[in-house]
């Protein structure tokens, strides 16, 4: 609708993960080499959380195109309380036949695949996004899993992706052996008020337009208003500009961004701005405070 009034190739805010608009924040870049670092290293479980909306997903797709080919990778893109038998979930991942199968022959199908793959000199790697809505009971069957993994080489490695609930999660005492399990963790935090002001100069570069297009009160009140978390970023600036271009205004101002935000809060579903005190320095990272219990963090 906006695209060319704004001289934009495609739409710059899009809620979908596009790890083409990946922005390199400090934060951002730390989680994706740490990632990088657990493929490398054949860190056996590695667990990245992150509040809703702050790039957790978007963040696996960069690792999924980057990924080198003598990877196997199966990705669990939802999980939910009523999951069902991970060892079903586990092979539909990977393209493996689990109809009619009892678990005896779900698992000794899929322990013949990774032995199949470590005999090509392949690795498998098992991505769970959304884990935090695992049931404990899953998590401990997903580490007995793991046993697989012998010597030094790791058959099988796995990510776990999740919001915040999921480091309360590994903190249970029935899961510490889940805990002292996990090679890397890392939590992602929302945006600074710099960061945001960098993130929507970046989308909009990316798209093909003016870095300028939204003037710096306007990102200030995007940040105000988002409290730094990407998604919500990419919501109030893709309607800021829809705004934008039914005013027929060249530039998004911090009136015209405060505007929509009002708009959206009438529903209820939008988070109140925050005070303009507030301390946005706050840097994501590894925590030994924040880690879970018995975890060997590599930090």
């Amino acid at each position: 609708m906006y695209e060319n009034f704004y001289r934009l190739r495609e739409k710059p805010f899009s809620l979908l993960p596009d790890p083409s608009f990946l922005y390199p924040s400090p934060k951002h870049r730390m989680a994706l080499v740490l990632l990088e670092y657990s493929l490398m290293n054949q860190a056996g479980f590695s667990v990245i959380t992150g509040e809703i909306g702050t790039g957790k997903t978007t963040l696996i797709r960069q690792l999924l195109n980057q990924i080198d080919r003598d990877v196997t990778v199966g990705l669990i893109s939802n999980t939910h309380r009523s999951f069902g038998e991970l060892l079903q979930w586990i092979l539909m991942a990977f393209n493996l036949e689990y109809a009619g199968k009892d678990k005896v022959g779900l698992y000794q199908t899929f322990i013949d695949f990774l032995i199949k793959e470590y005999a090509r000199n392949r690795r498998t790697v098992l991505i769970i996004d959304e884990a935090q809505n695992m049931a404990p009971e899953t998590l401990e069957e997903l580490r007995m899993l793991s046993n697989v993994n012998a010597d030094k080489n790791q058959v099988l490695q796995v990510f776990l992706i999740g919001q915040a609930g999921l480091r309360d999660l590994l903190r249970r005492p029935d899961l510490e052996q889940f805990a002292q399990r996990i090679s890397v963790d890392y939590h992602l935090e929302p945006l600074n008020e710099q960061e945001t002001h960098d993130y929507i100069r970046h989308r909009l570069t990316v798209a093909g337009g003016d870095p300028g297009l939204f003037d710096e009160a306007a990102c200030q009140a995007v940040f105000r208003n988002c409290r730094g978390v990407p998604r919500l970023i990419n919501l109030l600036c893709d309607t800021s500009l829809v705004f934008g271009y039914a005013e027929q205004v060249k530039r998004i101002t911090a009136d015209l961004v405060e505007d929509v935000a009002r708009e959206k809060r009438k529903g209820g579903l939008f988070p109140q701005p925050v005070q303009q005190d507030t301390d946005d320095s706050t840097e994501g990272g590894p925590s030994t405070a924040d880690a879970p219990t018995g975890a060997d963090s590599n930090k």
